[in-house]
Protein backbone atom coordinates (compact mmCIF):
# COMPACT_ATOMS: atom_id res chain seq x y z
CA UNK A 1 0.00 0.00 0.00
CA UNK A 2 2.67 2.29 0.98
CA UNK A 3 4.46 1.67 -2.58
CA UNK A 4 1.39 3.31 -4.00
CA UNK A 5 1.52 7.06 -2.30
CA UNK A 6 3.11 9.00 -4.77
CA UNK A 7 6.75 10.20 -4.41
CA UNK A 8 6.11 13.88 -3.81
CA UNK A 9 3.92 12.69 -1.17
CA UNK A 10 6.61 10.60 0.22
CA UNK A 11 9.04 12.79 0.03
CA UNK A 12 6.87 15.77 2.05
CA UNK A 13 6.17 12.92 4.83
CA UNK A 14 9.97 12.44 5.27
CA UNK A 15 10.51 16.10 4.99
CA UNK A 16 7.90 16.67 7.74
CA UNK A 17 10.08 13.29 10.02
CA UNK A 18 12.86 15.27 9.77
CA UNK A 19 11.76 18.60 10.70
CA UNK A 20 9.10 17.05 13.15
CA UNK A 21 11.99 15.66 15.31
CA UNK A 22 11.74 16.98 18.65
CA UNK A 23 13.81 15.89 22.35
CA UNK A 24 11.15 14.21 24.38
CA UNK A 25 11.81 16.86 27.46
CA UNK A 26 11.92 13.67 29.92
CA UNK A 27 13.78 11.08 28.32
CA UNK A 28 16.13 13.18 26.19
CA UNK A 29 15.48 10.86 23.11
CA UNK A 30 14.37 13.01 19.74
CA UNK A 31 10.44 12.00 18.47
CA UNK A 32 8.05 12.97 16.06
CA UNK A 33 6.45 16.45 16.62
CA UNK A 34 4.76 18.29 14.87
CA UNK A 35 3.61 21.53 17.06
CA UNK A 36 5.57 23.88 18.38
CA UNK A 37 5.52 24.71 22.12
CA UNK A 38 3.86 27.33 22.05
CA UNK A 39 0.76 25.48 19.55
CA UNK A 40 0.86 22.98 22.20
CA UNK A 41 0.18 25.34 25.16
CA UNK A 42 -2.40 26.92 22.94
CA UNK A 43 -4.24 23.89 22.06
CA UNK A 44 -3.93 22.86 25.79
CA UNK A 45 -5.41 26.55 26.70
CA UNK A 46 -8.43 25.90 23.79
CA UNK A 47 -9.02 22.54 24.73
CA UNK A 48 -9.05 22.27 28.52
CA UNK A 49 -12.26 24.23 29.26
CA UNK A 50 -14.02 22.65 26.53
CA UNK A 51 -13.26 19.43 27.57
CA UNK A 52 -14.48 20.14 31.56
CA UNK A 53 -17.94 21.43 30.30
CA UNK A 54 -18.17 18.26 27.51
CA UNK A 55 -17.39 16.14 31.12
CA UNK A 56 -19.75 17.64 33.58
CA UNK A 57 -17.98 20.57 34.43
CA UNK A 58 -16.06 21.01 37.63
CA UNK A 59 -17.50 18.90 40.76
CA UNK A 60 -18.49 21.74 43.34
CA UNK A 61 -20.54 20.51 45.90
CA UNK A 62 -17.57 20.41 47.91
CA UNK A 63 -14.77 22.78 46.95
CA UNK A 64 -12.00 22.00 48.97
CA UNK A 65 -11.41 18.93 47.32
CA UNK A 66 -10.63 21.14 44.08
CA UNK A 67 -7.79 23.15 46.12
CA UNK A 68 -7.12 19.65 47.77
CA UNK A 69 -6.22 17.47 44.84
CA UNK A 70 -4.25 21.20 42.95
CA UNK A 71 -2.07 21.21 45.69
CA UNK A 72 -0.90 17.57 45.08
CA UNK A 73 -0.94 18.15 41.66
CA UNK A 74 1.39 21.43 42.17
CA UNK A 75 4.09 19.93 44.22
CA UNK A 76 4.27 16.88 41.73
CA UNK A 77 4.65 19.22 39.14
CA UNK A 78 7.40 20.98 40.92
CA UNK A 79 9.73 18.32 40.85
CA UNK A 80 8.99 17.20 36.86
CA UNK A 81 10.77 17.63 34.50
CA UNK A 82 8.85 20.85 33.13
CA UNK A 83 8.27 22.89 36.02
CA UNK A 84 7.54 25.51 33.75
CA UNK A 85 4.61 24.46 32.70
CA UNK A 86 1.35 26.40 33.38
CA UNK A 87 -0.13 23.08 35.31
CA UNK A 88 -3.69 23.29 35.97
CA UNK A 89 -5.82 20.33 38.25
CA UNK A 90 -9.46 19.54 38.60
CA UNK A 91 -11.54 17.35 40.13
CA UNK A 92 -14.48 16.79 37.56
CA UNK A 93 -18.36 16.08 38.34
CA UNK A 94 -18.07 12.94 36.43
CA UNK A 95 -18.71 9.20 37.77
CA UNK A 96 -16.58 7.35 35.36
CA UNK A 97 -13.38 6.62 36.55
CA UNK A 98 -10.48 7.83 35.00
CA UNK A 99 -7.96 11.27 34.47
CA UNK A 100 -6.22 12.50 31.69
CA UNK A 101 -4.31 14.92 30.55
CA UNK A 102 -4.26 17.74 27.46
CA UNK A 103 -0.79 19.51 26.45
CA UNK A 104 0.46 21.94 28.79
CA UNK A 105 -0.34 20.28 31.78
CA UNK A 106 -3.99 21.00 31.63
CA UNK A 107 -4.94 17.74 33.87
CA UNK A 108 -8.16 16.30 35.15
CA UNK A 109 -9.33 13.62 37.54
CA UNK A 110 -13.29 12.26 38.07
CA UNK A 111 -14.58 11.77 41.15
CA UNK A 112 -15.25 8.24 39.95
CA UNK A 113 -11.87 7.72 40.09
CA UNK A 114 -11.47 9.58 43.85
CA UNK A 115 -13.30 7.49 45.36
CA UNK A 116 -11.37 4.11 44.30
CA UNK A 117 -8.17 5.42 45.86
CA UNK A 118 -7.26 4.87 49.12
CA UNK A 119 -4.41 7.56 49.97
CA UNK A 120 -2.61 10.56 49.08
CA UNK A 121 0.27 8.23 47.56
CA UNK A 122 -2.22 6.53 45.02
CA UNK A 123 -3.36 10.08 43.91
CA UNK A 124 -0.10 11.10 43.48
CA UNK A 125 0.44 7.97 41.46
CA UNK A 126 -2.16 8.93 39.22
CA UNK A 127 -1.64 12.65 38.81
CA UNK A 128 2.34 12.02 38.21
CA UNK A 129 1.19 9.97 35.45
CA UNK A 130 -0.60 12.62 33.74
CA UNK A 131 2.09 14.88 34.68
CA UNK A 132 4.44 12.85 32.65
CA UNK A 133 2.00 12.41 29.29
CA UNK A 134 2.17 16.67 29.71
CA UNK A 135 5.90 16.83 30.42
CA UNK A 136 7.14 14.75 28.01
CA UNK A 137 4.72 15.82 25.40
CA UNK A 138 3.03 12.68 24.58
CA UNK A 139 0.24 14.18 23.49
CA UNK A 140 1.92 16.43 20.84
CA UNK A 141 3.58 13.09 19.49
CA UNK A 142 0.19 10.79 19.48
CA UNK A 143 -1.41 14.03 17.53
CA UNK A 144 1.80 14.59 14.97
CA UNK A 145 1.44 10.41 14.11
CA UNK A 146 -1.94 10.56 13.62
CA UNK A 147 -0.90 13.88 11.03
CA UNK A 148 1.18 11.49 9.29
CA UNK A 149 -1.55 9.10 9.04
CA UNK A 150 -3.94 11.18 7.67
CA UNK A 151 -1.89 13.07 5.14
CA UNK A 152 -1.35 9.03 3.62
CA UNK A 153 -5.34 8.67 4.14
CA UNK A 154 -5.68 11.97 2.13
CA UNK A 155 -3.64 10.73 -0.73
CA UNK A 156 -5.57 7.27 -0.48
CA UNK A 157 -8.74 9.31 -0.60
CA UNK A 158 -10.14 7.72 2.83
CA UNK A 159 -9.47 10.80 4.93
CA UNK A 160 -13.06 11.42 6.32
CA UNK A 161 -14.49 13.78 8.95
CA UNK A 162 -17.22 13.13 11.73
CA UNK A 163 -19.31 15.75 14.16
CA UNK A 164 -21.76 14.23 16.31
CA UNK A 165 -23.74 15.10 18.59
CA UNK A 166 -26.44 13.41 21.08
CA UNK A 167 -30.04 14.25 21.54
CA UNK A 168 -30.44 16.77 24.01
CA UNK A 169 -33.55 15.30 25.99
CA UNK A 170 -33.31 12.12 28.73
CA UNK A 171 -29.26 12.91 27.70
CA UNK A 172 -29.13 13.09 32.03
CA UNK A 173 -25.64 13.94 31.32
CA UNK A 174 -23.53 15.48 29.30
CA UNK A 175 -23.16 16.66 25.04
CA UNK A 176 -20.54 14.43 23.28
CA UNK A 177 -18.04 16.38 21.39
CA UNK A 178 -14.75 16.98 19.21
CA UNK A 179 -12.20 18.34 22.23
CA UNK A 180 -8.55 15.86 21.61
CA UNK A 181 -8.06 13.95 24.24
CA UNK A 182 -5.17 11.37 23.36
CA UNK A 183 -4.33 7.70 23.73
CA UNK A 184 -1.25 6.80 24.30
CA UNK A 185 0.86 3.98 22.93
CA UNK A 186 2.25 1.03 25.50
CA UNK A 187 5.59 2.68 25.17
CA UNK A 188 4.09 6.17 26.76
CA UNK A 189 2.33 4.47 29.50
CA UNK A 190 5.38 2.65 30.72
CA UNK A 191 7.33 6.00 30.51
CA UNK A 192 4.58 7.72 32.40
CA UNK A 193 4.42 4.72 35.24
CA UNK A 194 8.29 5.03 35.53
CA UNK A 195 8.83 8.98 35.25
CA UNK A 196 5.50 9.10 37.33
CA UNK A 197 6.97 7.37 40.23
CA UNK A 198 10.29 8.92 40.24
CA UNK A 199 8.33 12.27 40.67
CA UNK A 200 6.22 10.68 43.53
CA UNK A 201 9.51 9.82 45.13
CA UNK A 202 10.96 13.38 44.18
CA UNK A 203 7.69 15.24 46.27
CA UNK A 204 8.12 12.74 49.11
CA UNK A 205 5.69 10.20 48.39
CA UNK A 206 5.87 6.72 48.69
CA UNK A 207 6.21 4.88 45.06
CA UNK A 208 4.65 2.20 46.17
CA UNK A 209 1.21 4.13 45.91
CA UNK A 210 1.82 3.09 42.24
CA UNK A 211 1.91 -0.50 42.62
CA UNK A 212 -0.91 -0.60 44.57
CA UNK A 213 -2.74 1.90 42.10
CA UNK A 214 -1.45 -0.72 39.29
CA UNK A 215 -2.51 -3.96 41.51
CA UNK A 216 -5.98 -2.30 42.17
CA UNK A 217 -6.81 -1.65 37.99
CA UNK A 218 -5.84 -5.15 37.47
CA UNK A 219 -8.45 -6.70 40.23
CA UNK A 220 -11.28 -3.95 38.75
CA UNK A 221 -10.71 -5.33 35.83
CA UNK A 222 -11.28 -9.00 37.02
CA UNK A 223 -14.13 -8.07 38.75
CA UNK A 224 -17.84 -7.60 38.01
CA UNK A 225 -17.18 -3.85 37.87
CA UNK A 226 -14.68 -4.25 34.76
CA UNK A 227 -18.23 -3.38 32.78
CA UNK A 228 -18.17 0.27 34.39
CA UNK A 229 -14.37 0.95 33.57
CA UNK A 230 -14.50 0.57 29.77
CA UNK A 231 -13.02 4.45 29.28
CA UNK A 232 -9.86 3.80 32.44
CA UNK A 233 -9.27 0.53 30.98
CA UNK A 234 -8.96 2.24 27.56
CA UNK A 235 -6.79 5.08 28.35
CA UNK A 236 -4.61 3.33 30.98
CA UNK A 237 -4.82 -0.60 30.32
CA UNK A 238 -4.14 -2.55 33.36
CA UNK A 239 -1.43 -5.65 33.05
CA UNK A 240 0.09 -8.02 35.30
CA UNK A 241 3.23 -6.70 33.43
CA UNK A 242 3.03 -3.19 34.52
CA UNK A 243 2.14 -4.07 38.52
CA UNK A 244 5.75 -5.74 38.12
CA UNK A 245 7.67 -2.92 36.18
CA UNK A 246 6.58 -0.74 38.49
CA UNK A 247 7.69 -3.05 41.45
CA UNK A 248 11.26 -3.21 39.83
CA UNK A 249 11.05 0.74 39.61
CA UNK A 250 10.24 0.94 43.43
CA UNK A 251 13.51 -0.58 44.12
CA UNK A 252 15.34 2.23 42.58
CA UNK A 253 13.46 4.69 44.25
CA UNK A 254 13.98 5.90 47.74
CA UNK A 255 11.74 4.49 50.28
CA UNK A 256 10.08 5.76 53.36
CA UNK A 257 7.94 8.24 51.75
CA UNK A 258 4.12 9.09 52.77
CA UNK A 259 0.97 8.23 52.14
CA UNK A 260 -1.17 10.68 53.84
CA UNK A 261 -3.71 8.45 54.19
CA UNK A 262 -5.88 10.31 56.84
CA UNK A 263 -5.58 13.48 54.75
CA UNK A 264 -6.80 11.95 51.50
CA UNK A 265 -9.35 9.80 53.43
CA UNK A 266 -11.30 13.39 54.67
CA UNK A 267 -10.86 15.14 51.42
CA UNK A 268 -13.02 12.74 50.09
CA UNK A 269 -15.32 12.13 52.69
CA UNK A 270 -17.63 14.40 51.48
CA UNK A 271 -17.45 11.65 48.07
CA UNK A 272 -17.73 8.97 50.46
CA UNK A 273 -20.86 10.39 52.18
CA UNK A 274 -22.75 10.52 48.91
CA UNK A 275 -21.61 7.84 47.29
CA UNK A 276 -25.53 6.36 47.11
CA UNK A 277 -26.98 9.71 46.20
CA UNK A 278 -24.81 9.32 43.17
CA UNK A 279 -25.47 5.41 42.56
CA UNK A 280 -28.73 6.83 42.94
CA UNK A 281 -28.17 8.49 39.92
CA UNK A 282 -25.61 6.17 38.15
CA UNK A 283 -29.09 3.96 38.25
CA UNK A 284 -31.77 7.15 37.36
CA UNK A 285 -29.28 7.28 33.65
CA UNK A 286 -29.18 3.22 33.28
CA UNK A 287 -32.57 3.80 33.52
CA UNK A 288 -33.39 6.38 31.02
CA UNK A 289 -31.14 3.81 28.59
CA UNK A 290 -33.66 1.34 29.38
CA UNK A 291 -36.41 3.45 28.21
CA UNK A 292 -37.41 3.14 32.08
CA UNK A 293 -38.58 7.01 32.35
CA UNK A 294 -40.85 6.65 35.51
CA UNK A 295 -37.84 4.93 37.18
CA UNK A 296 -35.53 6.83 36.23
CA UNK A 297 -37.55 10.41 37.59
CA UNK A 298 -37.69 8.26 40.89
CA UNK A 299 -34.81 6.93 41.31
CA UNK A 300 -33.64 10.68 40.77
CA UNK A 301 -35.60 12.05 43.20
CA UNK A 302 -33.71 9.79 45.52
CA UNK A 303 -30.97 10.89 44.92
CA UNK A 304 -31.71 14.94 44.97
CA UNK A 305 -33.32 14.06 48.93
CA UNK A 306 -29.74 12.33 49.42
CA UNK A 307 -27.85 15.37 48.08
CA UNK A 308 -29.67 18.51 47.58
CA UNK A 309 -26.92 20.08 46.64
CA UNK A 310 -26.13 18.57 43.57
CA UNK A 311 -27.12 20.25 40.40
CA UNK A 312 -26.85 16.99 37.73
CA UNK A 313 -29.51 15.63 39.61
CA UNK A 314 -31.91 18.84 38.78
CA UNK A 315 -31.32 18.88 35.37
CA UNK A 316 -31.40 14.97 35.10
CA UNK A 317 -35.08 15.31 36.44
CA UNK A 318 -35.66 18.84 34.09
CA UNK A 319 -34.74 16.23 30.89
CA UNK A 320 -37.45 13.58 32.04
CA UNK A 321 -39.99 16.30 32.74
CA UNK A 322 -39.49 17.64 29.58
CA UNK A 323 -39.77 14.27 27.89
CA UNK A 324 -43.05 14.15 29.61
CA UNK A 325 -44.25 17.92 28.28
CA UNK A 326 -44.45 18.90 31.92
CA UNK A 327 -42.30 21.99 30.89
CA UNK A 328 -43.40 24.32 33.81
CA UNK A 329 -41.91 21.47 36.20
CA UNK A 330 -39.02 21.12 33.89
CA UNK A 331 -38.19 24.59 33.94
CA UNK A 332 -38.26 24.78 37.71
CA UNK A 333 -35.71 22.11 37.72
CA UNK A 334 -33.22 23.18 35.12
CA UNK A 335 -33.63 26.56 36.94
CA UNK A 336 -32.71 24.74 40.63
CA UNK A 337 -30.04 23.47 38.24
CA UNK A 338 -28.61 26.20 37.10
CA UNK A 339 -28.57 28.20 40.63
CA UNK A 340 -26.50 25.16 42.03
CA UNK A 341 -24.02 25.21 38.89
CA UNK A 342 -24.44 28.04 37.23
CA UNK A 343 -20.61 27.54 35.60
CA UNK A 344 -22.13 24.07 33.26
CA UNK A 345 -22.98 25.25 29.70
CA UNK A 346 -26.11 22.41 29.49
CA UNK A 347 -28.18 23.64 32.60
CA UNK A 348 -28.50 27.17 30.59
CA UNK A 349 -29.26 25.83 27.17
CA UNK A 350 -31.98 23.26 28.70
CA UNK A 351 -33.51 26.11 30.43
CA UNK A 352 -32.98 28.28 27.48
CA UNK A 353 -34.62 25.67 24.91
CA UNK A 354 -37.32 25.11 27.88
CA UNK A 355 -38.08 28.74 28.27
CA UNK A 356 -38.62 28.80 24.04
CA UNK A 357 -40.96 25.72 25.01
CA UNK A 358 -43.24 28.43 26.92
CA UNK A 359 -42.95 31.57 25.03
CA UNK A 360 -40.60 33.11 26.79
CA UNK A 361 -38.32 34.34 24.29
CA UNK A 362 -36.37 36.85 25.80
CA UNK A 363 -35.48 34.22 28.90
CA UNK A 364 -35.00 31.85 26.17
CA UNK A 365 -32.42 34.20 24.11
CA UNK A 366 -30.90 34.83 27.25
CA UNK A 367 -29.97 31.51 28.48
CA UNK A 368 -29.58 30.05 25.14
CA UNK A 369 -26.17 32.99 24.48
CA UNK A 370 -25.28 32.41 27.98
CA UNK A 371 -24.53 28.37 27.60
CA UNK A 372 -22.63 29.67 24.47
CA UNK A 373 -20.18 31.67 26.41
CA UNK A 374 -19.56 28.08 28.42
CA UNK A 375 -19.52 25.94 24.81
CA UNK A 376 -20.44 26.15 21.42
CA UNK A 377 -22.74 24.14 20.82
CA UNK A 378 -25.27 23.54 17.38
CA UNK A 379 -28.52 22.95 20.10
CA UNK A 380 -27.87 26.73 21.20
CA UNK A 381 -27.67 27.99 17.89
CA UNK A 382 -30.33 26.24 16.45
CA UNK A 383 -33.03 26.93 19.00
CA UNK A 384 -31.72 30.68 18.95
CA UNK A 385 -33.05 30.44 15.34
CA UNK A 386 -36.10 29.37 16.35
CA UNK A 387 -36.50 32.26 18.79
CA UNK A 388 -35.56 34.62 16.42
CA UNK A 389 -38.15 32.71 13.47
CA UNK A 390 -40.87 33.29 16.43
CA UNK A 391 -40.54 36.86 16.67
CA UNK A 392 -39.90 37.58 12.82
CA UNK A 393 -36.21 38.40 13.42
CA UNK A 394 -35.72 36.03 10.19
CA UNK A 395 -32.03 36.98 9.17
CA UNK A 396 -30.96 36.54 12.59
CA UNK A 397 -32.65 33.11 12.60
CA UNK A 398 -31.02 31.96 9.61
CA UNK A 399 -27.81 32.81 10.95
CA UNK A 400 -28.25 30.58 13.80
CA UNK A 401 -29.77 27.51 11.78
CA UNK A 402 -26.80 28.36 9.32
CA UNK A 403 -24.23 27.51 12.20
CA UNK A 404 -25.70 24.82 13.50
CA UNK A 405 -26.78 23.39 9.88
CA UNK A 406 -22.91 23.11 9.24
CA UNK A 407 -22.40 20.81 12.29
CA UNK A 408 -24.63 17.57 10.72
CA UNK A 409 -26.23 14.82 12.19
CA UNK A 410 -29.97 15.30 13.29
CA UNK A 411 -29.61 19.05 14.73
CA UNK A 412 -27.67 19.84 11.30
CA UNK A 413 -30.60 18.35 9.11
CA UNK A 414 -33.10 19.97 10.99
CA UNK A 415 -31.60 23.70 10.97
CA UNK A 416 -30.94 22.89 6.71
CA UNK A 417 -34.82 22.40 6.48
CA UNK A 418 -35.49 25.62 8.35
CA UNK A 419 -32.86 27.40 6.17
CA UNK A 420 -35.19 26.27 2.94
CA UNK A 421 -38.00 26.90 4.39
CA UNK A 422 -36.92 30.64 5.12
CA UNK A 423 -35.32 30.81 2.08
CA UNK A 424 -38.91 29.84 0.00
CA UNK A 425 -40.63 33.32 2.04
Amino acid sequence: MISRIPKFTAAAVALLLLAGCAVNPVTGKKELSLLSTSQELALGEQQYPINQQQQGGQYNVDPSLQEYVNQVGQKLAKVSDQPQLPYEFVVLNNSVPNAWALPGGKIAVNRGLLVLLEDEAELAAVLGHEIVHAAARHSAAAMSQQTLLNAGLAVLGAATQESAYGDLIALGGQLGGSAYIARYSRSNESEADQYGMKYMAAAGYDPQGAVRLQRKFVELSKGKQASGLEALFASHPPSQARVNANIEHAKQLPSGGVTNRAAYQKAIASLKRDADAYQKYDEALAAVNNKQYSQALSLVRQAQQKQPKEAAFYALEGDLLARNKQYREAHSAYDAAVQKNPALFSHWLKRGIISAQLNDYSAAERDLNRSLNYLETPYAHYYLGQVYEKQGQVQNAYNHYQTAASAGGDIGSRAQARMQALSGQ
